[in-house]
């Protein structure tokens, strides 16, 4: 199988050879980059070995072979020694890291939400005291301004009855005016005064 309008794959290009219809490498490495990741793959692995190892794996997991061993290989490339582990190694220190960042922002979040809670709790408690402060005064200024009220209802009736009493004159030998019955009107007489003539 040759590359796409039958150009040669990068694995035959690489190899200077011409792509054959059944080459095994043809279907995978026939991109762009496929030259320069295939000869990563031969310096790491051996085309001959890959060839071997592609031809031994079922069909639909060659693709992914492939590809591993791209990766592989050019890890190899920029780290000899540790090649994807070093990577792989960085990533979850990377990981480790955010977790612990995580952790610590979980911690601030909750310290600072208690704080807010706090806060909250003092602020309804004080609003609680200052609503009573203010139903104790009420009811302060209710009983006063009543106790007022009781008092200024007894100063005008105090001053009603006085002013009764000043417009009312004193009725002086009102006793006098009926000491003498009706009996001893009629039979000792009328009074000369009033009998005597003008």
């Amino acid at each position: 199988m040759a590359g796409p309008g039958g150009s040669s794959c990068g694995a035959c290009k690489f190899l200077r050879r011409r792509c054959a219809n059944e080459c095994i490498f043809a279907p995978y490495f026939c991109y762009e980059q496929a030259t320069n990741h295939f000869a990563a793959v031969h310096k790491v692995f051996g085309a001959s070995n890959v060839s071997k190892l592609l031809l031994h794996l079922p069909l639909h997991c060659r693709s992914e072979a492939a590809v591993t061993m791209s990766y592989e290989a050019l890890a190899r490339m920029q780290d000899p020694i540790y090649g994807c582990v070093g990577h792989i190694f960085e990533l979850e220190q990377q990981v480790a890291s955010l977790v612990e960042e995580i952790e610590i922002t979980a911690k601030q979040m909750a310290s600072y939400a208690g704080e807010v809670h706090m806060e909250n709790t003092i602020n309804t408690l004080q609003f609680s005291l200052e609503c009573n402060n203010m139903n104790v005064g009420n009811n302060h200024v209710n009983h006063s301004v009543t106790s007022l009220a009781h008092v200024n209802d007894t100063s005008a009736n105090e001053a009603f009855i006085t002013q009764i009493n000043a417009q009312l004159p004193e009725i002086n030998g009102f006793d006098n005016l009926f000491s003498t019955t009706f009996f001893d009107f009629v039979f000792e007489g009328p009074d000369p005064i009033c009998t005597s003539n003008p």
